[in-house]
């Protein structure tokens, strides 16, 4: 599977918005699998100074990614193939 990186502008987020997003990305991810799309999320990295987030997906298509954010509703500024570097 290959990783997907989610960009978002979430200027002004509280913290209770921003964990509800993450467990919604987490629900959307997990339906997704049961019906018959495999697609993980990974993790976040958010920048409360500027509203800058960055989410790690694994999945098989970029428009899986796109639909898994849009299903639950959660903006974004564009999905991009990405290379998770972690040691």
């Amino acid at each position: 599977m290959t990783i997907f990186m989610v960009e978002r502008d979430l200027n002004g987020i509280t913290m209770d918005a921003l964990a509800a997003a993450q467990r919604a990305a987490i629900k959307q991810g997990e339906l997704m699998t049961e019906a018959g799309t495999p697609i993980h999320y990974i993790r976040s990295t958010f920048s409360p100074e500027d509203g800058r987030c960055f989410c790690l997906f694994e999945g098989e298509a970029l428009a899986d990614v796109q639909k898994l954010n849009d299903d639950a509703k959660i903006p974004y500024s564009r999905v991009v193939e990405a290379l998770d570097l972690t040691p």
